[in-house]
C-alpha cells in the first residue's frame, strides 16, 4: 500500500534555531564552569532585539550577553545591512534562580528519603512528563528517511554558504522531504522543498539552478530520485529578509525538527537550554538510546519507547514499548527487559550518557538524534540484548 510521509528541517540561521543555539551555548558555558548548574534558559528574538530569560542556579559567573553575541556572529548574522546582528542587537536579560519548590524534589527525590535508597535515587525528576524515543531500520543511523534527508540537505545548504561556494546565501533557510512508502518501506522521493535566504543581487533563476546543483543533487540518494520527483526551490521567488528580522524566533519551537520529523510522537517538552536534571531532555535522550539498542540487537525493526515521570520521583511511573508488529519478542516482554537492563532514574541516565559535559551547543541544529557524535547514539548494549533472541 502506497503512503507518503513528509519531514522538515531548518538551517542553523532559522530564527527559532538561532534561539536554540543561544540557549544551549549559555547552558554549555555554565556546565563548563559548574557541572552542577541548574539551567533553564530560553530566548526570544525579533528584528533587532533579543530577550534571554529563565531560571539559573549556579556558582559560575557567565556573561550571557557576550555568549549570545558570539553565537549570533558565528551563525552568520554579521553581513552588511543585517537588521539583526551582534553589533546592533539590543539584549535584555531576565534570569532568576531556580524555584526552591522544584529544587526540593530534584536535589532529594522521594525515594532518597527511604532506608533502601542508593546514590541513583538522589536526583528526582525536575517535572512530570512523558518522553519518547524511536529507532527504525530505514537508514544506517536507524532514523526515519525523511528527517534524515531533510537534515542533510539543510546541513549542505549551510556548508555551501560558509565555505563561500555560494557566497550570496544568507543564514536563514529550511528544507522539506516527502518520501513515498510501499508496504512500510521507503521507495522513492516524491517532493523536495528547499528555501534559502539570499542577497539582493542574485537572480531567482540562478539561485534555483545553484541550489539544485550544489545542494540537492549532492545530498539526495540517486536511487530515490526519479523523473516524477518534484522540486520546489524558493517557491515564492525572493527570500531576502530572513532570520529574526523577517520572523520572530523562540527557543523550543522546533521540537519535531529536533526529534524524528513527526514519524514518532513527542511528549511536548523542548530540549535546548535545559540541564540534564530536566527529564524533558535527558530521558528523551535515554529513550532514543534504548530504542536504538533494541533495533541494533535485532529484537525489532522498529521501536518506540515511552517513559513517564512524576516530579520529585527518581523512578519512572511507566515504561511502554511498541514495536509495531516487528518485534521478535512481545512488547510486554521487551518492556520487562528495558526495566531490567536500563536504569531510567535521572542520576543514572546522567552518569551513563555523560550528560554533565558541555556538549549541547552541537545538538541545537540538524537534530539531536542520528548523529554518532553523541553518547545516546551508541549501541553498546546491543550485544548484551541479543541474548534474549
Amino acid at each position: 500500500m502506497k503512503k507518503f510521509f513528509t519531514s522538515e528541517s531548518v538551517s542553523s540561521g532559522h530564527p527559532d534555531k538561532l534561539c536554540d543555539r543561544i540557549s544551549d551555548a549559555i547552558l554549555d558555558e555554565y556546565l563548563e564552569k559548574d557541572p552542577t548548574a541548574r539551567v533553564a534558559c530560553e530566548c526570544s528574538a525579533t528584528k533587532n532585539f533579543l530577550l534571554i530569560m529563565g531560571e539559573i542556579t549556579s556558582r559560575a559567573i557567565v556573561d550571557v550577553k557576550e555568549v549570545a553575541k558570539r553565537v549570533i556572529k558565528e551563525t552568520g548574522y554579521d553581513y552588511k545591512g543585517s537588521a539583526f546582528s551582534s553589533d546592533n542587537v539590543e539584549i535584555i536579560v531576565k534570569i532568576n534562580r531556580q524555584s526552591p519548590d522544584i529544587a526540593l524534589g530534584v536535589d532529594n527525590s522521594l525515594e532518597f528519603k527511604s532506608d533502601s535508597a542508593d546514590r541513583f535515587d538522589k536526583i528526582g525528576a525536575g517535572d512530570q512528563g512523558l518522553m519518547f524515543g524511536y529507532a527504525v531500520r530505514e537508514t544506517e543511523e536507524l532514523m526515519p528517511l525523511p528527517i534524515t534527508l531533510a537534515h542533510k540537505m539543510c546541513e549542505k545548504l549551510e556548508e555551501v554558504r560558509t565555505s563561500g561556494e555560494l557566497p550570496y546565501l544568507r543564514p536563514d533557510g529550511k528544507g522539506q522531504i516527502t518520501v513515498e512508502y510501499d508496504n512500510g518501506a521507503p521507495k522513492r522521493i516524491e517532493a523536495v522543498v528547499l528555501s534559502s535566504q539570499h542577497n539582493s543581487e542574485i537572480t531567482t533563476e540562478q539561485l534555483r539552478k545553484d541550489l539544485k546543483r550544489c545542494v540537492i543533487d549532492k545530498v539526495l540518494p540517486k536511487n530515490y530520485v526519479d523523473a516524477d520527483t518534484k522540486f520546489y526551490i524558493n517557491p515564492t521567488g525572493r527570500f531576502e529578509t530572513g532570520g529574526p528580522e523577517g520572523d520572530s524566533g523562540l527557543t523550543g519551537r522546533k521540537i519535531i525538527v529536533d526529534t524524528y520529523g513527526g514519524k514518532a510522537p513527542h511528549g511536548g517538552g523542548a530540549f535546548s537550554g535545559k540541564d540534564p536534571t530536566k527529564v524533558d531532555r535527558s530521558a528523551t535522550y535515554m529513550a532514543r538510546y534504548v530504542a536504538k539498542n533494541i533495533v541494533s540487537a535485532n529484537l525489532a525493526d522498529e521501536c518506540l519507547i515511552q517513559i513517564a515521570y512524576a516530579i520529585g520521583m527518581a523512578r519512572p511511573v511507566s515504561v511502554m514499548v511498541n514495536t509495531f508488529g516487528t518485534g521478535r519478542l512481545s512488547d510486554e516482554k521487551l518492556a520487562e527487559i528495558v526495566l531490567r537492563k536500563f536504569d531510567l532514574r535521572p542520576a543514572a541516565i546522567i552518569e551513563k550518557l555523560d550528560l554533565l559535559k558541555p556538549v549541547y551547543y552541537r545538538t541545537a541544529a540538524y537534530g539531536h538524534f542520528g548523529r554518532n557524535a553523541f553518547s545516546w547514539e551508541k549501541t553498546d548494549k546491543a550485544q548484551d540484548l541479543k541474548k534474549y533472541l
